[in-house]
């Protein structure tokens, strides 16, 4: 993650009026509230209603994907300081995988993102998952920002009426749980050796395999400075293949997936033998961490192909 900004302000802020057309009513000459609660569920029918809120509370909007192992953690942290804030911002859950449409208004190219809404208007905060520390930094400069333009609201629960009780998600495959408390004691090791070995198993098991690309990029890169990492591929040449594999890891972690995705076919079409098959092995797993439909997925998929033959 990079360092929290300086200075967020509305100006540059996309236009929403695409996804802000007007929730289902909530009976006869009654129109549609403000969402309550500190963290909410919202679709691209309730949109709007998130909208409306961030005129008078910060909105800081989790687009995320219950695919991604980054999505996950971050998911909790945001959650946790979203309590710690108490009612200071309204955090709102959007599933990109349900509601494309508005992951598609931000122009998000990865999961997970992060963006606010203040005033109606968009602001970028970051993408991927960062430690708690660097997303309250970014938090109290978003905070500051809304305050700057009137926007100082919170959100109370003691106000909010009692929801409705939501059915338990069903439970993760044994596996696939096993490897998310791997995750959760750093142990990528064990989670990597019990995902291989579900994959040995049913080699038809796809949430698996992307686990196990998402759990082996964040083991490779544990030790990596991404800063060095960048500045050593950007010198390098780009049949320096060892180099740029380093670097599509760091792109693709802090959300530049299409960028890796094009430093790994150069490096394709500048190699051979070990060093080409090693680049193109590295550019399929991190396929299998993104959303197969995405455009960037595609025409990567597209131009290896036309590099291999």
């Amino acid at each position: 993650m990079t360092q929290p900004p300086s200075g967020l302000n509305l100006r540059g802020a996309v236009d929403l009026s695409a996804l802000s057309q007007p929730a289902p009513k909530a009976g006869a000459g009654g129109g549609a509230t403000a969402p309550n609660g500190v963290v909410i569920e919202v679709t691209a029918e309730t949109f709007q209603e998130t909208v409306t809120t961030s005129m008078t509370v910060p909105v800081v909007v989790d687009l995320y994907s219950a695919r991604s192992a980054a999505s996950t953690q971050l998911s909790a942290t945001l959650q946790q300081l979203a309590a710690t804030y108490a009612g200071k911002f309204q955090l709102a859950r959007v599933d990109a995988d349900s509601n494309p449409q508005i992951a598609q208004a931000i122009g998000a190219q990865s999961l997970p993102t992060t963006f606010a809404i203040i005033k109606g208007q968009p602001l970028p905060l970051f993408q991927g998952a960062h430690p708690a520390e660097q997303i309250q930094a970014v938090l109290d400069e978003l905070l500051r920002a809304a305050a700057e333009n009137g926007v100082t609201g919170t959100i109370s629960v003691a106000d909010a009426p009692e929801a409705a009780e939501e059915p338990e998600e069903p439970p993760l495959p044994p596996h696939l749980q096993a490897a998310y408390d791997a995750i959760e004691n750093g142990s990528f090791e064990d989670a990597i050796a019990g995902l291989e070995l579900a994959i040995k198993q049913n080699p038809g098991d796809d949430e698996a395999k992307a686990l196990l690309a998402q759990v082996q990029l964040m083991g490779r890169l544990e030790s990596v400075d991404p800063v060095a990492a960048l500045t050593a591929a950007r010198d390098a040449a780009p049949g320096d293949v060892a180099v740029q594999l380093v670097a599509a890891d760091v792109e693709v972690s802090t959300g530049q997936a299409p960028a890796a995705y094009e430093r790994l076919l150069a490096a394709v079409r500048a190699s051979s033998g070990d060093d080409k098959n090693a680049a193109r092995a590295r550019l399929v797993d991190l396929f299998l961490i993104a959303d197969p439909a995405d455009p960037a997925v595609l025409k990567a998929r597209r131009d290896l192909a036309i590099a291999l033959y």
